[in-house]
């Protein structure tokens, strides 16, 4: 736990120095804020910026933050200091992932909050923030043991947060697309957000968001056994 503690704070200090990574964690919920007050439409859903930009945001921040976090480190040679200096790879990914989680969960908390919710929703709401958020940190942990490079890491994150934090509004104006979009973990996000108010809960959604799961641990898995950390 004391080596778990120590890559936390090791990875806010160096949070505090990289402004890409920063910026992942703060740009939703400002703009959530800034479009939520600022823009008000006829017939336009309640809370429609808050789950529109709490989506992209669960497909975006983690994925793209841990898999830089992961590549650079690997990069800089810091990753083989720290696994030369007793810390074990679990105890590594445990704290990044669990920094990076946190730093999640404070932006989650700026959205829910930027909505009109009443307690019991505001906890459903960050209970399905925190699932989203853990299966984008196994995505994002893929990519960046699999990246030698953290220029590689991006030009590969990049996309694949496109997709997943893009596909759910895409999906509100084009059938063909809401097809394909309801087999990916963002859009159950998107769709189980929505419902909040009403309490509806699909058992699809909980079975297509366990199957996103259970293959980026698969993914993880025979990621690091070819590439390890190091």
């Amino acid at each position: 736990m004391s080596n778990i503690i120590a890559v936390m704070k090791k990875q806010l200090k160096d949070t505090l120095k990289n402004k890409t990574v920063f910026i992942q964690f703060i740009m939703f919920p400002v703009l959530t804020i800034i479009m939520n007050r600022a823009i008000t439409i006829d017939g336009m859903p309640e809370n429609f910026f808050v789950n529109l930009f709490a989506t992209m945001y669960v497909g975006m921040a983690p994925l793209t933050s841990i898999s830089a976090i992961i590549a650079e480190e690997k990069e800089k040679n810091t990753l083989r200091v720290l696994l030369m200096s007793n810390v074990k790879p679990y105890e590594y990914l445990l704290g990044i992932g669990s920094y990076v989680f946190i730093a999640c969960m404070l932006g989650a908390g700026v959205i829910c909050a930027a909505g009109s919710y009443r307690l019991q929703e505001g906890l459903v709401f960050m209970l399905i923030m925190a699932i989203g958020i853990v299966t984008s940190l196994l995505m994002g942990a893929v990519i960046g043991t699999w990246s030698k490079t953290q220029m590689m890491a991006t030009s590969v994150a990049v996309p694949v947060m496109m997709i997943f934090s893009f596909l759910p509004m895409l999906s509100m104006f084009n059938s063909t697309i809401a097809k394909v979009a309801k087999y990916t973990y963002s859009e159950q996000i998107s769709i189980l957000l929505n419902a909040v108010s009403t309490w509806e809960l699909e058992p699809d959604s909980i079975g297509i968001m366990g199957g996103n799961m259970l293959l980026f641990i698969l993914l993880f898995s025979v990621v690091y056994r070819r590439c390890g950390l190091e």
